[in-house]
């Protein structure tokens, strides 16, 4: 059965119009754009993070404290959830990233094989993963914040422009 012939939309379609809606939440939302803005890039920068069960928590605390949009950091750090198939490979590039900020050369091919479950919950192999995926995470977060922040701060200020026209 083909989709004109069900009626439903496709995927693509369903995708368009869910994010035409979160794009019209955002800048729907009574604030300025700077701070709807700066909540979307906090949101976004601790998206890239790996501390997963923090992200949502630690992104309306920082939006708290810089006194911006906490809805707004809320809904773009659950944005990272459309990556989900792509975040192991980013965080092995964050891994990447930071071992070469901290020892000035790319880690050597890790053999994963010979790891055992017992390895992954001890603390040595938390500090020698855990510490270079954070630096590496700063990395890769910080300037993809930074663009979001311009980006979306143009999006609400251009259509608060375009409601304000008669």
């Amino acid at each position: 059965m083909d989709q004109q012939s069900s009626g439903k939309p496709g995927s693509w379609a369903r995708f368009r119009h869910w994010a035409a809606g979160l794009h019209f939440r955002l800048v729907t939302i009574e604030d300025t754009p700077h701070s709807i803005a700066l909540g979307v890039a906090i949101g976004i920068f601790f998206g890239f993070t790996p501390l997963w069960s923090l992200k949502t928590l630690l992104s309306i605390a920082v939006a708290w404290v810089c006194k911006s949009n906490k809805i707004a950091a809320a809904i773009s750090v659950q944005l990272h959830d459309l990556i989900l198939p792509f975040m192991p490979a980013i965080y092995l590039w964050e891994y990447k990233f930071g071992y070469w900020a901290m020892h000035g050369h790319l880690p050597r091919r890790m053999n994963f094989r010979t790891l055992e479950f017992r390895d992954y919950v001890h603390w040595e192999m938390f500090f020698s993963v855990g510490r270079p995926l954070l630096i590496g995470s700063l990395i890769i977060g910080l300037p993809s914040a930074a663009i979001v922040y311009f980006i979306c701060r143009g999006l609400v200020t251009s259509h608060r422009a375009t409601r304000a026209e008669p």
